[in-house]
């Protein structure tokens, strides 16, 4: 089947990174992420029926995630300014 070729998997997430490229918002970052982790472990022959792997998927995209938003996310301190009002014209 399709979801056990593990190239599938990586075009898929590049495929996300592309979209998050397009759609910037940190919100398919970690999506891209989890479906390379899922590529491979794909390749190293790990699972090859479809509900582990969409479990494996769901789990290193929410870790992924994490841990991108933690490295790059708001630091502490960082505090957002705002010199401009909407309303303003």
């Amino acid at each position: 089947m399709l979801w056990q070729v593990w190239w599938v998997w990586v075009a898929g997430g590049f495929l996300l990174g592309v979209l998050e490229v397009l759609a910037p918002g940190f919100i398919f970052l970690g999506f891209a992420l989890g479906a390379v982790l899922t590529g491979i472990v794909v390749a190293l022959g790990l699972s090859h029926s479809l509900a582990p792997l969409i479990l494996v998927f769901a789990v290193l995209s929410v870790l992924s995630w994490l841990g991108l938003r933690a490295a790059f996310g708001r630091q502490p301190g960082q505090v957002k300014l705002w010199d401009r009002d909407i309303n303003d014209n």
